[in-house]
């Protein structure tokens, strides 16, 4: 058989242009001379134009017309014809006289048909015939046989389906392209998630991996595959090229991935453009997306429409987003519909939410169902749900069940919540352990915990070397240490007892005018040891009239000392009586120190009265 080369082979995507009815362009024009001159040719009996015509009439639609250019180019040994033949009546329902037409045009040598082949048999469930061509087509260097090839192996299992993949890749195919990075992203996830558990994965390997990812999402997205230009779009997002990212992701979004277009709202809401952002959510939403439908159900609630939000989040449910039962639950519960709000927080739950399993303890909690809590916070926190393992603790703490509580602050402060941190630090230093305790109270300082601030201060200042201090606090010591800064951390945040150390400090240094400071906000604040060290101040600066003022807050709060000043300050005014009655009230209130002081006081002016 004398078999000419593939000069007319199709283009092989399954897609033959249509006429539209317009104005011939200059490509029509050319196209439309080029078919008058391979027609004018084929009749003179040249197979060449004989298959060229038929492919160019195949591939507009025009199957009668094609079919007989095909069969009398076939007919001379033209393998192209042969091949273009088979899918012209494949196209027709004539497969298995397709496919013979194709083992013809496969044998010549054509990679095409091989290609076809291999997809006919692979189609009636022969395997093994259709790994025979597929693998001919391939090692022939057709990207549409490499990727079939692959896609068969990889169904299989096959460790040699990657490489096929990256053959397919290489030579321009973009679905290969985009599967090849999904294979290298998901292992590159898989060696982070590894190193994280303390595997030992190399993270330089998996960093190469995510470049290499991003290097074939490029070539996909660059030929047009949406789902490459999402995958490019979120890897530009993380890296924060926000820009480039929107740009990938309008190009998905255009051809109509709903994803992308959630994801450009993000961008774009981000960006201070909700607006616009709400159009691509609409975009999204209708095309069933449900975080889309999550998303403009949130931004119509902060608006106050909550009618248009319930509805937004009832058509998240219906596109299989358990976050719209969770957030239609937190709705309710804001508008005070508990009864619905726990109805939908349960069927979130039910669902596998792990929040609004959290959210659905929260609930029976506040409702004092203790035992209908317990499962639902422990589900949660099973699920991974930190603040769940946090309110877990809290309910085990409550019942006195200190180490169960301890467990559950553990498991939530590993996964870096700030108030179990806070626990699990004041629980260490409770049994002796400083070292853990300091772990987990600068975790919990660095969290932004003020307690934590002050506790973590405490406990570095424990160590520094003793000074000798009076009330207000004298030293050499000029500079700031590192349990001063966690104080002042403290203070700032508004820990009242942190501020009157800070004062303290101040004064040690010998800044009145700071030490005052401190003393005032935390005095203000209602400290009654920051209104008596107040008063100290004032007293000592020559203010005893305003520093009895403080003293007396303080007194009224409770504080011992004061209510001694209090009466030293009326026994020397001369006011005796008075000076009696909050001497009494030092006594009461003590410590044992100022009881004692306090009491002779007391009885020194109960002699001067009564002489």
């Amino acid at each position: 058989m004398d078999v000419m080369g593939d000069k007319a082979t199709l283009f092989e995507t399954g897609r033959f242009v249509q006429p539209s009815g317009e104005e011939p362009t200059r490509d029509e024009a050319a196209e439309a001379a080029e078919e008058a001159r391979r027609r004018l040719h084929a009749e003179a009996g040249d197979v060449e134009s004989m298959s060229v015509l038929g492919a160019m009439l195949l591939r507009r639609g025009d199957l009668d017309g094609a079919e007989p250019q095909l069969r009398a180019a076939t007919a001379a040994g033209d393998r192209a014809a042969a091949n273009n033949l088979g899918v012209l009546l494949h196209q027709r329902g004539y497969p298995d006289e397709a496919a013979g037409w194709w083992r013809i045009a496969a044998v010549a040598g054509s990679a095409a048909a091989a290609h076809a082949l291999g997809r006919h048999h692979r189609e009636r469930g022969d395997e093994p015939a259709a790994e025979y061509w597929l693998r001919q087509s391939a090692e022939q260097g057709h990207a549409l046989g490499a990727y079939a090839l692959a896609d068969l192996l990889e169904h299989r299992g096959d460790a040699n389906a990657g490489q096929w993949m990256r053959a397919a890749a290489e030579r321009g195919h973009r679905e290969a392209a985009y599967r090849l990075a999904r294979a290298l992203d998901r292992r590159a996830g898989e060696g982070e998630a590894g190193a994280d558990n303390g595997v030992g994965a190399e993270t330089a390997a998996g960093a190469a991996e995510t470049e290499e990812a991003e290097q074939w999402y490029r070539q996909a997205a660059a030929r047009g595959h949406r789902r490459a230009a999402l995958h490019l779009g979120a890897i530009l997002e993380r890296r924060g090229e926000l820009k480039e990212a929107g740009r990938w992701y309008l190009t998905s979004a255009k051809d109509g991935e709903p994803r992308a277009a959630c994801a450009l709202g993000f961008l774009l809401r981000d960006a201070g453009d909700t607006e616009s952002a709400a159009v691509w959510w609409l975009r999204a939403a209708q095309d069933g997306d449900g975080n889309a439908a999550n998303a403009l159900g949130a931004l119509h609630a902060e608006r106050g429409e909550t009618q248009t939000a319930e509805r937004w989040y009832r058509a998240a449910m219906d596109a299989g987003d358990d976050n719209g039962a969770y957030n239609l639950g937190l709705l309710c519960a804001e508008l005070g519909r508990t009864a619905q709000a726990e109805q939908w927080y349960r069927r979130a739950a039910y669902a596998g939410h792990r929040e609004a399993a959290n959210a659905l303890a929260i609930l029976l909690l506040q409702g004092g169902d203790t035992a209908g809590a317990e499962p639902w916070f422990s589900k949660a926190a099973e699920a991974g749900s930190v603040d769940a393992a946090f309110n877990l603790g809290i309910l085990y703490a409550g019942r006195g069940e200190d180490r169960v509580a301890l467990r559950c602050y553990e498991q939530a402060a590993a996964a870096g919540h700030t108030e179990a941190a806070l626990q699990v630090g004041i629980a260490r230093l409770r049994e002796g352990d400083e070292a853990a305790a300091e772990r987990h109270l600068r975790c919990a300082a660095g969290g932004g915990s003020a307690e934590a601030a002050y506790r973590l201060a405490a406990v570095l200042d424990a160590r520094r070397p003793a000074v000798s201090e009076h009330e207000l606090g004298e030293s050499s010591l000029h500079t700031k240490t590192e349990c001063e800064e966690w104080y002042e951390r403290a203070a700032s945040q508004g820990h009242r007892r942190a501020q009157v150390r800070v004062g303290m400090l101040a004064a040690a240094r010998g800044d009145v005018v700071e030490a005052a400071r401190w003393y005032r906000i935390a005095a203000e604040a209602g400290s009654r040891n920051g209104a008596f060290n107040l008063g100290l101040l004032l007293a000592r600066e020559g203010s005893e009239p305003e520093a009895a003022v403080w003293w007396q807050r303080a007194a009224d709060a409770g504080h011992g000392r004061a209510a001694l000043r209090l009466a030293l300050v009326y026994a020397r005014r001369g006011e005796l009586a008075e000076g009696q009655r909050w001497a009494d009230r030092a006594v009461a209130l003590g410590p044992a120190e100022v009881t004692e002081r306090a009491g002779r006081l007391r009885d020194a002016l109960r002699e001067e009265l009564s002489a």
